[in-house]
Parts: C-alpha cells; structure tokens; sequence
C-alpha cells in the first residue's frame, strides 16, 4: 500500500501521509494538494490496521466534506466508508443528539439560523424596551455569536463590559442573556451553541471524553488556519490523550477573523504540541509560474507568517494583468468583453471564468452587464432556495412538527394560509406564555385565560389539532409523506392555487422542487428522520450550492472563493478604501488580514489573472476618484501603474477619457459571425469614437455572439405552442439564434424553450 501512496505523492506530501503517531502540522500553500494528503493519510492508516471509526476528519463546508469522503472511498473502498468525514458543525449535532440526555440536552433541539436568531433577537429588544436603531439586530447576532466563538457566556461577557465601562456591551449582555434563556425554552440552538454546547459537555463530563478519547484515536482537522477558540478547544480536548493530531492549513489563507477565526491557532501549534513534527507542501499544481510569483510577492508583505516558497512545474503559458477602467460600468464591460474574446476563440467555457469583488454591492454593475450583454451567469451568495418565503414556511411547519416549543416557526405560520388569528390574538397570548415562562404551544389551553375572544380560541385548537395530526405521523411515516401532507391539508398549496398568478405559480414549482430534494435526501442519507433532514438543512452553506459544471461565468465575493479555482479569474474593484477596504489600511492585523483576502482571490486562478481597478466610482450613491490598491502594485506592477497615472493625467489635461477595447459585429461571412478589435475613444461628455483595428480578426466563431435582440418575444408576451397550448413569457436570455425562453403554461407546467426552434406564436 506504501509504495502505491508513494507513487501519487510528491517527497512533502509523503513525508506528511507516513507520519502516523504524534502531532503533526501540514502548512500547505494554495493549490499544494492538502486533500490529496488528507485523504491518502487516512488510507494509509487503514491500511496499517486502524480500525476506521477511529479516525475523524473534520474541514469547514459540505463541499469540502463530500470530496473527502468520495476520495477515501476511492482509495479505501470498503473500510473507507467508516470513516467520519464530515464538518465541526455536523459531528457536533450528532454528538448533542446521541449524548442528549447524558448532558442534559433536549434531543429533540432545532437548529436556528441567522434568520431565526434575528427574529429572537427583535422578541428581546422588544421585551426589553431597546430601540432597534440604537441596537441593529445583526450586530447583537455577531455580538452573541462571536461570544460563543469565544466560550463566553453572557454572564462573561457582562462582567467584560463591566470592567470597560461599556455600555453596549451591558446591554449586549443583556440582550444576550433573554436570548439563551428563550432558546432554551423551545430547545433550541443556534450554530455557535453546536461547538459550545459539545466543548462544554467534553470539559463537564469526564467519563464522556474519555469515551470520545478512546472512540477517535486519529483526529484530521482541515483548514485549521479557520478554527475558532472553541473549535481550537473541541480539537484539544479530543486530542488530549494520545496526541495523534493531525492539522492540515495554511496562515497565508487565513480570512475569517470577523466571524471568529483565529490565526495564531495555527501559528501556535508547535508551542501547543513541543514534539510535534511540520512540513510545508510548497509545489502548486493549480497555477502558472506568473499567478504564483505575483501572489506570492503580495502576501510577503505580511510580517506574522511562516514562510512558504510556491513553486510549479506547471508550463509558464499564464498571465497576470492589470485592466485599468474609467468607472465601473467600464470596468464590468471589459471583463465581459475579455471573456468574450476568449470564448469566441473558443479556448475556454463560460464556466471557466469567475468574476470576485470586495463587497456584495458591487455585484450590481456586473449583473446589469452580463443581462445587456446576454452573458449566463451566476451569483453565489445571494438568495438561497431555502431563504426562499414560500419553501422557509414548509420548513416552519416541519420544524414545528418536530418540536411544537419552537416559537419562530409558531409565529411564521400561524396564520399561513389565514386562519383568522389577528395580530393582537397572538400578541396577547405571547405576552401569557412569557408571562408564565412557557412557549406558545404550550400557551394555547390557557387562551381564554390570556384574553383571546372565542373565534380566535376556536381557530387557534384547529390549528394545534392539525398540528398534533402531523406529529402523530412523525414516527411511521418518510419526512417526504409528511411535507407533503403539509403542503396539502394545510391549505398551503390550495392557497397558492387559488392566487393564480406568476408568482404564486413559481411558488408552487418552488414547493414541488423541495419535495424533490427531500426525496433526494432519503435516498442518500443514512438518517432519514425528520430531526436528520432538518439538521442537514440548516448546515447547507451558500458555497454548497454551486454548480461548476454549468455554462455560466460566476459571480461572488472574494471570502465565498476559498477552496475554488477557475481558469481566469476577474479581481475588481483594487482600489484603495475599497480592497483594502474602509480603514483597514489604518489597522496592520486588518490590513494583513485584507492582503491575505488578496493572495486567496489571486491564487484561486489557474491560467490568466486579471487585476482590474476603476479611476472613478460610485457606491452607495456616492461618487469617488480613486488610486489603484497598494496590492496591484505589491504584486509586481509598480511601473505600469505609474504609466497609467501618467496617462490618466495627461487625458485629464487634453479634455479625454481612457481607451478601451471592444468586440463588434463586423457582419456575416459565409454563414458565420466576424468579430474585429476596434477602439473606442471617449469624451468628457461620454461620447465616443470608434477606431476599428486592423490587427485581430476573428472568423467562424458561433459559440457566443452578444448581438442585441430585436425579436419580438418580450417578458409578459402571451404566446401559443402547439403542443403545450397558450402561456406568458416569464423570463429570457441570450440573443439572436441563443435566445432561450422560459414559459409558464395555462396548466401551470414551466418549459424552457430555445425561441428559434419553439414554434411560438404571438397572441
């Protein structure tokens, strides 16, 4: 088994997989291989005989887990399986359930999100008087959360602010301390209590680390640059008999300190372990020698690291680019113009490009960009399906199925469909069930007692007897019978029916899609209780749903990028104030936090880098000349950014904006669209010459063309298809013969339809 290992290994990574006994840290650049070494060092333990629910692997997404668990199948395909790959949060849930009542635990405990804990937060403000605009709720969240990051509850965090004299941060206390005490009230948690609650449990119950101890022998932790105190502590305690600790990260990519990431976790760990042994993985096999060099030159700037050496043998056929704009609508159509270039070549897919920016805000330049250009894309990090209103009410109903105690998915739908339970019914008997430390469920004998009229009384029964009617279902039926007899004799799906409108049809598809994913869910879970599917629901990350294998270019913030790569990727927005961003610039550890960001984003591309700044601005209604970020220069581009000041000034002198290159239709030839390099020149008054070049011709390119569309299929155009009969066009992309539409029929079926085949008539 050694000498098969040996052959997939370079010497680092070997001399990382073999060392079997003892602490060992991995500092392991970007691109270097680390799951590759994690996974062939599982396999090579089983080999030697460990049994393999002894191992336990722990990284940070589902994304990362899954790949995991898919390696060491590959490698180890019938011991492989029994290993515990999954993320902190995942192993903690399943630790609180199965020691519930060891600890003390309500097994039966909801997940609460950061929707959830906001709306428990404005239940708090409101009890205790605190005016939302002094206190903005997301605030008090990361206030609690990082608080739990931190082990410290909100007795420690009051006396902390005590000691200050902090007057938000007693009031934070405060607020933090009716939170916990209405979470424990309907048992539930929210993630921060995951890693807490299971660290807590560890250090109070001596018999039951030993047994977690004894039970994990081999303990895998990647991505350790992004632990926080507690998952520090979590990996400590596990650890703590036989040392055989293995942590896999790179300090360079550490980016999450404002939700509790701790870098000197990492930096610390050979004062943490004496005897531990470290290697450095310093051979890329992700980029060009170009991106490494750059990158490399960027983060050298930051003084607290452990140096690293990237080095590749990949062939140097890359580049690295600064793309200068006048503002950012320029900057976003000469990105898309680059990937038009490319793809036109047909050297690269749509997939193949991703486009990262500093802040989500500027996310609508490019969106606006890509639908007048008719470029497919995609943006990770917006709306997920399960932020969706109609798909988080089906999940209310689950989750109060579940636990009845839970009050946030009382209150989402205890009047959805209506049911004639006003606003000041449920006021009235909020304040009772407070009054007498109860949840609201519990609450509903007592309504008359809370002074609810008899109408109310009567509707508010209906509803707990339908309630009970799908708990008694709880023990005998799928979770996939029991959504969908909620979405049936709730009334929910009758409802939606009923409204008859686009939107509410859409709903509808949303609903039958999350019964899809609810089947997928009982095929491939090996828990498939309603707690199992609820707890993998609230632990989907917006970074799990992303699709690279679609035609689409991808559109996300530089901290959504870590653990991808591309091959040509788009920085924008490298201008100083922006990235770095605020007044981190004034602050070294954030401006070294910022500049590791920057090696992140840089070192996410395979092939071509591009750096792209804009000379003017505008966010948030707010227009601002810039100078291009310090980091553009760090990576080795000091002298042509001196030559574009000195144009950029000249231009200002002569009344004359900036060049930039476009892509035009140049016409047909022999059935095939021509593309020439033109330039255009712009005025102050942002008109514009166009000075067509000779020197780039592009022939027989029918990949992409970003032609405008003059067909008469609009949005909200009512048509006719022969076979689907009458329906409205509810959305459109592309142009000319890639023009795709989206129909919503008469019978309430959705079809997808390429305009130049569909055989659509205009009503």
């Amino acid at each position: 088994m050694k000498d098969l290992l040996t052959k997939n290994l370079n010497p680092s990574q070997a001399e990382a997989v073999f060392f079997t006994k003892g602490p060992l840290i991995i500092f392991a650049g970007a691109g270097t291989g680390k799951t590759r070494v994690i996974t062939h060092r599982i396999a090579y333990l089983l080999s030697l005989g460990v049994t393999p629910w002894s191992i336990l692997a722990v990284t940070f997404t589902n994304k990362a887990a899954t790949e995991m668990k898919q390696r060491v199948n590959d490698l180890a395909p019938q011991a492989g399986a029994n290993v515990w790959v999954s993320t902190f949060h995942s192993f903690c849930a399943y630790f609180l359930r199965v020691e519930a009542k060891k600890i003390e635990l309500n097994p039966d405990f909801l997940i609460y999100d950061f929707a959830d804990q906001k709306n428990v937060i404005k239940d708090c403000l409101r009890e205790l008087n605190i005016d939302e605009k002094k206190f903005k709720i997301s605030t008090i969240v990361n206030k609690i959360s990082r608080a739990k990051d931190d082990l410290k509850s909100s007795s420690d965090m009051a006396v902390a602010a005590d000691i200050d004299d902090d007057f938000v941060g007693t009031t934070t206390a405060t607020i933090y301390q009716l939170y916990q005490k209405k979470l424990d009230r309907v048992g539930a948690l929210d993630f921060g209590d995951l890693i807490m609650r299971t660290v807590i449990a560890l250090q109070q119950y001596p018999a039951l680390l030993e047994h977690y101890q004894e039970k994990y022998k081999y303990i895998m932790v990647d991505e350790y640059q992004d632990t926080n105190h507690a998952q520090y502590m979590f990996v400590k305690l596990l650890a703590g008999k036989y040392h055989n600790v293995c942590v896999v990260g790179d300090d360079d990519q550490s980016i999450y300190s404002w939700r509790g990431a701790d870098v000197t976790n990492i930096l610390n760990f050979e004062k943490d372990y004496p005897d531990a042994k470290s290697v450095k993985l310093e051979q890329n096999y992700r980029s060009t020698p170009k991106i490494l060099t750059a990158a490399g030159q960027v983060v050298k700037h930051n003084s607290e690291r452990i140096d690293k050496q990237l080095w590749t043998q990949n062939s140097d056929d890359g580049s690295v680019s600064v793309v200068t704009a006048v503002n950012e609508n320029d900057e976003a159509a000469k990105v898309i113009d680059l990937i038009l270039l490319k793809t036109l070549r047909n050297q690269y897919n749509l997939s193949d490009f991703a486009v990262f920016y500093r802040t989500n805000a500027q996310s609508r330049t490019f969106e606006e960009a890509f639908i007048k250009a008719g470029m497919p894309f995609v943006i990770i990090g917006t709306l997920r399906f399960y932020d969706r209103a109609e798909i988080k009410d089906i999940m209310a109903y689950l989750k109060l199925i579940h636990n009845p105690n839970d009050n946030v998915s009382f209150k989402r739908i205890i009047n959805i469909p209506k049911r004639g339970i006003g606003k000041t019914s449920l006021e009235s008997l909020e304040k009772f069930a407070i009054l007498k430390d109860i949840s609201i469920w519990q609450a509903i004998p007592f309504a008359l007692e809370a002074g609810l009229t008899k109408n109310a009384v009567v509707a508010l029964n209906s509803f707990r007897q339908l309630v009970k009617a799908f708990t008694d279902l709880k023990n005998n039926a799928s979770v996939k019978e029991i959504a969908k007899k909620v979405i049936t004799y709730s009334g929910y799906s009758k409802d939606l029916e009923n409204e008859n409108t686009p939107e509410s049809k859409s709903k509808i598809e949303n609903i039958r899609e999350l019964v899809s994913a609810i089947d997928n869910f009982e095929h491939r879970s090996t828990d498939k209780t309603l707690a199992g599917y609820l707890t993998q629901v609230s632990l989907i990350s917006d970074i799990d749903s992303l699709d690279e294998s679609k035609g689409k270019v991808t559109l996300m913030t530089l901290h959504l990028a870590k653990g991808l790569e591309f091959n040509n990727v788009f920085l924008c927005g490298l201008e100083e104030g922006l990235f770095p961003i605020g007044k981190s610039a004034f602050d070294s550890e954030d401006l070294a936090e910022e500049r590791r960001l920057m090696y992140v984003g840089m070192t996410r591309a395979r092939k071509h880098l591009y750096l792209c700044w804009a000379t003017e601005r505008t966010v948030y209604g707010e227009t601002k000349w810039n100078i291009p970020s310090r980091f553009i220069e760090e990576a080795g581009f000091k002298d042509e950014l001196a030559e574009k000041k000195q144009v950029f000034q000249k231009s200002q002198n002569f009344g004359q904006g900036f060049n930039r290159t476009r892509w035009n239709d140049t016409g047909n030839s022999g059935g095939y669209k021509k593309y020439a390099k033109v330039e255009v020149k712009y005025r102050n008054d942002n008109s514009y010459d166009y000075i067509p070049s000779d020197d780039e011709i592009i022939k027989d390119a029918p990949l992409y063309t970003p032609t405008e569309d003059a067909s008469p299929y609009k949005i909200g155009t009512l048509v006719s298809h022969p076979v689907f009969g009458k329906g409205k066009i509810i959305e459109k992309n592309g142009a000319g013969n890639d023009l795709k539409l989206v129909v919503l029929f008469e019978t309430g079926q959705w079809k997808k339809l390429l305009a130049r085949i569909a055989n659509l008539t205009i009503d």
